[in-house]
């Protein structure tokens, strides 16, 4: 048995799960909704075949081997790592039965397409069988996995490895406390920029022109993605060579689709920029999914909402849209970084995204321990919504059921979106420092210049380091939500007129 072996077997392995991610990617794009019912069905066969591969005998004899003392030894940085992210994938998905997994993926590509008919009439009753039937076997699932302290844990580390529930809820208190005032001060103390030169009516091929002309400045390669329209924006990777991302257009909401735009092309470049050498290995994937949204949002919010990126690219816009020819930059900048609790995540500000996410982590952490169930969330949802950001849902469409990650069985992944800022923040202040003209680069249109630093500490590793060794590795120091908080307040206080109050 040598390490060959290994990687051949393993790339039959990833070739199933990339079939999978692609009929995944056409329900969610170009399906006609009667193929649905026969979709699920292969989604389920395609997801079966790659979990019992992964649990077979033979890789439970290439994992039994491979971690001997005496062989593990003998094994290289790379090697060592992708047996060590096989071996703990294996263990935790082969304590689940085959064909509970397979229901488990019908159950959820049955839970997308409902999902999307049920919000468009606003019917979460309409959703709520399939909602439950998803929770049902979250909850099975962990039980099979084994947890520590909260059964949350299982769910948190499939998308954030080592990182506990315990340590996230101590993150958001901290974060909240300084979070919420800061909020408070801007919407008290400061001035409101005027934003009513963004309504308008926007053409969706212009949309779509621009969409593509953003991903092009981005240096997102074409040759190797492509763009879409979804209800729900997504990136998917089909291998190295196809990296695809969507946006969702709305005629009279121009920078909704631009900053989605920008937001999944961010991840587009990490997938794009993983290291050749790890093509069908396990390394061939981000560090975590926190560090996957950390480079989305450094693009849709650092990026794509600073002062220096429109300096270069509000021409171009200007060029497309006539409305915005006598606004100046200064004015359209402050716009688009109004502060202003909003009942839509996906929608909302960089200042008050995260409570967004403190309310999906609290719901969903409820849930996985059954003290509340699927039957009571509109109304959880509502309260929580009025608690964390004083607005109240209407309906269901614009409450509980806007995001698809339920839909999808994707419990434990909202957490990724919270911790990607304070990565962003982190990892942003450190090139920074590397290119300390940065602003000047941006502002020049030498958006490369970004991505190459990205390219080389964060992309090009894959998976080769947990994320809390990958913050320390590019930054010099732990996860801390005080970057963050710095970030915004120099920007805000700016935008605001207020004056900045330096922290302790």
């Amino acid at each position: 048995m040598d390490i060959k072996e290994f990687y051949d077997y393993y790339r039959e392995i990833a070739q199933y799960q990339n079939a999978a991610a692609l009929v995944e990617w056409d329900m969610r794009t170009k399906m006609p909704p009667k193929a649905a019912a026969d979709r699920s069905m292969v989604a389920g066969k395609l997801g079966r075949t790659a979990f019992e591969m992964m649990t077979s005998p033979r890789m439970g004899a290439f994992v039994e081997f491979f971690n001997r003392p005496s062989v593990a030894s003998q094994l290289n940085e790379t090697d060592h790592r992708n047996v060590a992210l096989v071996t703990k994938q294996y263990r935790k998905v082969s304590a689940i039965p085959a064909d509970r997994f397979e229901k488990f993926m019908v159950a959820c590509s049955r839970g997308e397409h409902v999902w999307q008919e049920a919000k468009a009439k606003s019917d979460f009753g309409m959703f709520l069988p399939c909602l439950e039937e998803i929770i049902a076997f979250e909850r099975e699932f962990v039980e099979y996995e084994g947890y520590e302290q909260n059964r949350y844990d299982a769910l948190l580390d499939d998308y954030e490895p080592s990182m506990t529930t315990a340590e996230l809820q101590t993150i958001i208190d901290g974060l909240k406390q300084e979070l919420v005032p800061f909020i408070r001060q801007l919407q008290e103390d400061g001035t409101r920029p005027d934003t009513s030169f963004l309504a308008g009516t926007f053409p969706v091929s212009e949309q779509a022109q621009l969409s593509r002309d953003v991903l092009t400045a981005m240096t997102y390669d074409f040759d190797a993605g492509r763009i879409d329209e979804t209800e729900h924006p997504f990136t998917t990777s089909l291998g190295a060579g196809d990296v695809r991302v969507t946006t969702h257009y709305y005629e009279h909401d121009l920078m909704s689709a631009l900053f989605s735009t920008m937001h999944e092309g961010g991840h587009g470049l990490y997938e794009q920029g993983i290291s050749e050498e790890y093509h069908w290995m396990p390394l061939h994937r981000a560090a975590s999914m926190g560090v996957h949204e950390s480079q989305s949002r450094t693009w849709e919010n650092l990026v794509g909402r600073s002062e220096a990126f429109w300096r270069f690219y509000y021409p171009r816009l200007q060029g497309r849209f006539a409305q915005f020819r006598d606004v100046p930059v200064e004015d359209f900048y402050k716009a688009i970084n109004v502060v202003e609790p909003s009942l839509i995540r996906i929608e909302a500000d960089e200042v008050t995204y995260n409570l967004h996410i403190m309310l999906r982590f609290e719901i969903e952490e409820a849930l996985i321990n059954g003290r509340v169930q699927a039957a009571d969330l509109p109304g959880f949802w509502n309260a929580k919504m009025k608690e964390y950001l004083g607005v109240e849902p209407t309906d269901d469409a614009h409450g509980v059921m806007q995001d698809v990650h339920w839909a999808g069985g994707m419990f434990g992944y909202f957490p990724s979106y919270m911790l990607g800022n304070l990565y962003a923040a982190q990892f942003f202040a450190a090139a920074r420092e590397a290119i300390p003209n940065l602003d000047e680069e941006l502002a020049a249109g030498h958006l490369s210049v970004l991505r190459e630093w990205q390219r080389s500490n964060i992309h090009a590793c894959g998976a080769l380091y947990d994320p809390k060794d990958l913050l320390v590795k590019v930054t010099g120091k732990p996860l801390d939500y005080h970057p963050f908080m710095d970030q915004v307040r120099a920007k805000y206080g700016r935008i605001y007129g207020i004056e900045e109050k330096k922290r302790d």
